[in-house]
Formats: C-alpha cells, sequence, structure tokens
C-alpha cells in the first residue's frame, strides 16, 4: 500500500452522506482495489453544526469553505455532489487547472458548460469522471465513453427521468390524470416539492445533452435540446395510445442525420411520445431508467436500472472516484473529451418523426376529404385514420366526431405546419391532442 488517496468532498446531502458511508463500510476493498487507502480530507457544507445522525466522519472534518478545502496541497481528488452551475463550475475548474482530478454527478453544469471543465481538466492533467451525471448507478456513460469508442453509434433514446416515468406509468396502469399521479409521486418521495425540471423536461434535456455528446463527439449543451414535458399528457391520450398498442413515455433521443446539404449533423430532443409495446423501453416502469443505444457494429444495446437515489448515485460516484485514484497512482489520466466531430445541432423542424393527432371535427361528409388535403399540402402521408362519434356516443349526422391520425414519418416542421392549419379550419372544433410516435415503421 502507498500513501492514502484524499478526498475533498463538496456537499453532504443525500448523495454526499451515502458517498461517506460507503468509503467507510468498503474501506478495505476499496482499497485493495486502488492500491492505495482512501481518506477523506474535508467536507464543505453549508451549515457545520447541523446533525447528521450517526453518519461515520470526524466532526472536525467538516468546513464552510469550500475553496480554501479544494486549494489544500493534500487534497489529491475533488468530488462534488452540491449541484448547480455556479459556484461549482468555479470550485471544479480550481481544481481541474491545479491538477487534481474531479468527479462530479453535476448534470445541469455539464449540461450548460462542460466545455470549461474539459478544457480545465485538459490544462491541469487531470481526470474529470462524471459518471453519476445520467441514470444514477447505471453503467452508462463509460460504456459510450469507453467501451463504444471504436464503433459508430447512430442513435441513442433513453427514459432518463424515474419521476416522469413513475408518473406516465401510473397513468397508464391505473388511468389517473396528471395531477393525481403527480401527488402519488410526491408522497411516496419520487418527485420534489417543486417537480418543475422533472415534469417540464429540463433535468432530461441536461442529460440527453451529455449523452449527445459523448456518442456523437460533439459539444452539445442543454440549449441545443428540444425539450417538452408532460404536463399536457392526458387521460384521453393513454386510452389512445393503449388503442394503437402503444404506450407514453417521455424520452431523450440523439440521432444523427444529414442537413439539406449532405452534410452530417445530430438531432437531440426531449418530449414525451408514444411507443410500441413490443418496444424494449415501453416496459421500463416505476421510477426506473433505461436506454436505448443504436450502433453500428455493436447492434442494439440497453442499459437499465435505478437512476436515482443516494445510495445508487453515490455507488457511480464511487466507481468513479476509483478510477481516478487509479490513474493518479500509476501517474496517467484520461483523456479529458472527444469532440473531434464537433457536428451541428440540426434544429427540431428538421427532425424526423411520426405524429398522432387526436381532432374533434364537425361530422358531415367531405370533412375527411378536407382533413386530407391539408396533410398532402404539407407534403405529409397518413398511415392511418380512426374515426368515430365525438366521446365514444352514438353517431348522428350534424352531431361532432372524433378523427385521430397518424402520420408516416416527416420533418417536424411540416407536422407542426399540418396541425397550424387544421386549427384554423371551421370544420376542426379543437385539436384535441399531438403527440409524437417513435420506434415504430
Amino acid at each position: 500500500m502507498t500513501s492514502p488517496v484524499r478526498l475533498a468532498l463538496l456537499g453532504c446531502g443525500t448523495v454526499g452522506s451515502e458517498v461517506v458511508r460507503l468509503l467507510h463500510t468498503q474501506a478495505a476493498d476499496l482499497a485493495a482495489r486502488i492500491g492505495a487507502p482512501l481518506e477523506i480530507a474535508g467536507i464543505a457544507v453549508r451549515r457545520v453544526g447541523r446533525d447528521r445522525g450517526d453518519l461515520p466522519v470526524d466532526p472536525a472534518l467538516f468546513t464552510t469553505d469550500p475553496l480554501g478545502l479544494i486549494k489544500r496541497d493534500d487534497v489529491d481528488v475533488v468530488v462534488e455532489v452540491v449541484g448547480g452551475i455556479e459556484p461549482a463550475r468555479s470550485w471544479l475548474v480550481e481544481a481541474l487547472r491545479a491538477g487534481k482530478s474531479v468527479v462530479t454527478a453535476n448534470k445541469a453544469l455539464l449540461a450548460e458548460d462542460g466545455a470549461a471543465l474539459h478544457d480545465a481538466a485538459a490544462e491541469g492533467g487531470a481526470d474529470l469522471y462524471y459518471e453519476a451525471s445520467v441514470a444514477g448507478a447505471i453503467p452508462l456513460l463509460r460504456p459510450l465513453r469507453e467501451s463504444l469508442h471504436g464503433d459508430r453509434i447512430n442513435r441513442v433514446t433513453g427514459i432518463v427521468n424515474g419521476t416522469t416515468n413513475f408518473i406516465l406509468s401510473a397513468m397508464d396502469a391505473t388511468g389517473a390524470g396528471f395531477a393525481e399521479a403527480l401527488d402519488e409521486a410526491t408522497e411516496l418521495g419520487y418527485a420534489e416539492a417543486d417537480p418543475t425540471a422533472d415534469v417540464e423536461g429540463f433535468d432530461a434535456a441536461a442529460k440527453a445533452a451529455i449523452l449527445a455528446s459523448l456518442a456523437f463527439h460533439t459539444r452539445v449543451t442543454a440549449a441545443d435540446v428540444h425539450r417538452e414535458g408532460i404536463t399536457e399528457v392526458t387521460v384521453a391520450d393513454m386510452a389512445s395510445a393503449k388503442a394503437m398498442g402503444c404506450t407514453i413515455k417521455l424520452l431523450c433521443i440523439a440521432a444523427r442525420g444529414t442537413d439539406a446539404a449532405g452534410g452530417e449533423t445530430v438531432s437531440v430532443r426531449v418530449h414525451p411520445a408514444m411507443i410500441p409495446l413490443t418496444h424494449p423501453l415501453a416496459s421500463v416502469g416505476d421510477a426506473f431508467n433505461a436506454v436505448f443505444v443504436e450502433a453500428e457494429a455493436a447492434g442494439q444495446l440497453m442499459f437499465y436500472g435505478r437512476g436515482a437515489g443516494g445510495a445508487p448515485t453515490a455507488s457511480a460516484v464511487l466507481g468513479d472516484v476509483v478510477a481516478v485514484a487509479r490513474n493518479r497512482l500509476a501517474g496517467a489520466y484520461a483523456a479529458s473529451e472527444s469532440a473531434y466531430a464537433d457536428l451541428s445541432v440540426r434544429p427540431m423542424g428538421e427532425a424526423l418523426t411520426r405524429y398522432h393527432i387526436s381532432l374533434d371535427v364537425v361530422d358531415r361528409p367531405g370533412v375527411l376529404q378536407a382533413v386530407a388535403g391539408v396533410f398532402a399540402r404539407h407534403d405529409v402521408s397518413i398511415a392511418t385514420v380512426r374515426q368515430g362519434p365525438a366521446g365514444g356516443g352514438p353517431a348522428g349526422r350534424g352531431e361532432d366526431a372524433d378523427l385521430v391520425i397518424v402520420t408516416h414519418v416527416a420533418p417536424d416542421a411540416a407536422l407542426a405546419a399540418t396541425v397550424g392549419e387544421l386549427r384554423g379550419l371551421d370544420i376542426v372544433r379543437s385539436v384535441a391532442s399531438v403527440l409524437r410516435v417513435e420506434g415504430g415503421a
């Protein structure tokens, strides 16, 4: 055994506390795997005197001066589980430029300004690892970053937010509405008191940016990601999905494509979508996460497990700590990033997708022909049409009717323009819902 590898831990909340516990309970195994023991040099917190129960740590290690802790000569690795953009960015840039490796779970910072961290890591000759930033304990980023480095990834489709997956799964299984399912998620601890980041897709968009950056060797930020949440998904949408042999999931989708000039691009988006029950992601329920990767040589791969929680996230953090500690002892560090491709990000309007459109229309002759004409004018092909009396009641001339249309693949801009024109027709009482359809022919 050599001298200990000493850690500065920034944050001691749900994840940080679990990191401390794992460092304590697995100390011997971790030392054997690394070739040196791990020691906590200090823990930066907001309030030193806060009651932390039976946490196995010397109270003297707590400090309210994170920058001072980072700058100490006896700190080798900085572990950040505070979250947020600032001051975390300044702390981590300081550490990396000083040659101190960083392990972080900060998806928001990586998605907004990962470039600053990667540049600082390259400048300081230090490691930057962040497995815990996406999908908790699921081994996902390391395979994208290392195991699949010899392959070409064409598409990544994932369920990366446990809160929204729990809500949509509950709506599908019980027939509950969005508000009712959200209340249940809050009571069970799956949803925060303010669930906006989850239900509006911000959390998933940050993770989508990180996944796309790794998969396509291109710097992608959260601002590049088209984002829609699940607040508008209704009981009627769920019923319609079931009628089609589908379910609804909040998906992050990152895919290669080409622009009008034939140049290679990437498309990155987060939105609710119908997927066939035969798709591997359709069976991912409760608060679980799963990511479906399609590569040229490896084919189809799926990574599945719990995507959040103190213990799963701490597991991913400790896995990274072991990796950077071993690198440090070997006098080496991993390449900070691979962004050589530098592909442009395609706007959402150019993304190819399918739509499921539910219309409330006047029940009279010629309506279907008029509606079909709108699709034809925008060069959108109709795959299926289902028509019936409004609300499922008895048919009758002069009453309203439901019209459900599923399209073939088309540019999102053409589909959106089609829906826009439909809203203006006097024969269309309302566009009840619009959902994208993924994973089918």
